[in-house]
């Protein structure tokens, strides 16, 4: 049996990364680690919490010595790691945090892969994923929108733009601009160095904006989604401009499978969803999703629309070209963007009781905190 480590399993990203290996590789043990921190949640995974090759563990990847006591415990030859600190607005706010856990954590589960594996690396791979955002920002020279240099399945059908004739590549020199974006960058040079140094089978990829279920609200579509539901007002910083390339997770999580089994060691792959999208435009798609789904008269949900102060160093643009793993090992995003926005309205709509749940207590603190008064 082969025994996988899949850090940050009951997050967003990895819990739909976690179904996906549970159901689809029965004769894998699963291993699940997270911390269980404000959006880490065992309610995601109920569907698979009694699956016999499953197993969940409370821990931090900080923590080099149990990282070491996991990985002999349950004989780890293979390690996928999603487990960070991922909104940009925490990091403003707490900068060390993001450095701890996103660098030092991951240099922690490094450290313990190469000791338990001590230089034995067949059939052994250390999976790093990341974001787009380390990339830094490309500039809007098209803000009109111009017909993008590619189209995939998940290409919308309506609204198919690229706003410049610069995307990011596998070969992008790293220019990161937050304290989110630049402890994710500091992490991906430790998994390139690991394999440079020690040989450790590593493969890093950088990935676009998700969406779908199970994402924690403080993230725009869910957050947009509820604040609806609540007749609140939709904050969208500076004049909704910013330009974000979007992925449906499950597409995410696929890619994720076809990387891990079939990605070249040592190499880096692009994920994204081939959709750019102005927020402010994005915005108004779910709110007119919402309505139409909830019954509201046209237009209820865009009149909640508040302008607030932009964030510090928002970067106006990115755009990921994916066009290395689309060719190389064939994966592309299987949903239209609309098709994938009404599956994920439907789903938060349908599950207003796991919504309830993660937004009382400390995320009401949260939510005053990050815009009251903005």
């Amino acid at each position: 049996m082969k025994n996988i480590l899949i850090t940050g399993g009951a997050g967003f990203i990895g819990s739909h990364v976690v179904r996906l290996f549970v159901n689809k590789y029965p004769d894998c043990r699963i291993v699940n680690l997270d911390k269980l921190t404000y959006a880490g949640n065992l309610n995601n995974l109920r569907d698979i919490e009694n699956k016999p090759n499953y197993t969940f563990v409370r821990a931090d990847i900080c923590d080099y010595e149990r990282m070491g006591e996991i990985m002999r415990e349950y004989a780890i030859d293979g390690i996928i790691h999603l487990a960070a600190e991922s909104h940009v607005d925490r990091s403003i706010k707490d900068p060390f945090t993001f450095a701890r856990t996103n660098v030092l954590g991951t240099l922690a589960l490094l450290q313990a892969a190469k000791e338990y594996w001590n230089g034995d690396y067949e059939g052994k791979r250390f999976y790093h994923i990341s974001t787009d955002e380390v990339y830094g920002a490309l500039e809007m020279t098209h803000p009109e929108g111009i017909e993008p240099p590619f189209t995939t399945t998940a290409s919308s059908g309506e609204h198919h733009l690229a706003y410049g004739r610069e995307f990011f590549y596998e070969t992008t020199k790293y220019d990161p601009h937050s304290p989110y974006s630049a402890s994710k960058a500091s992490s991906d040079h430790f998994v390139r160095a690991f394999h440079d140094t020690y040989g450790l089978p590593t493969i890093v990829t950088n990935c676009s904006n998700n969406y779908g279920p199970y994402q924690f609200p403080e993230k725009l579509i869910p957050l947009f989604i509820n604040n609806i539901r609540h007749g609140k007002p939709l904050p969208v910083y500076g004049r909704g401009e910013n330009v974000r390339d979007w992925l449906y997770v499950e597409d995410h999580a696929r890619a994720i499978d076809v990387i891990f089994h079939n990605g070249r060691v040592a190499d880096t792959y692009n994920i994204g969803g081939f959709n750019e999208w102005k927020k402010i435009d994005l915005i108004k798609v779910i709110d007119r999703t919402v309505d139409r789904l909830l019954g509201n008269p046209e237009g209820t949900s865009e009149k909640l629309i508040t302008y607030v102060t932009d964030r510090a160093g928002h970067d106006l643009r990115y755009a990921i070209d994916s066009t290395k793993l689309k060719n190389e090992l064939g994966w592309e995003p299987s949903l239209q963007f609309e098709e994938g926005i009404e599956k994920t309205v439907r789903w938060y709509l349908d599950n207003q009781e796991w919504l309830d749940n993660v937004t009382s207590g400390e995320y009401e603190k949260y939510y005053e905190k990050m815009y009251g008064g903005r």
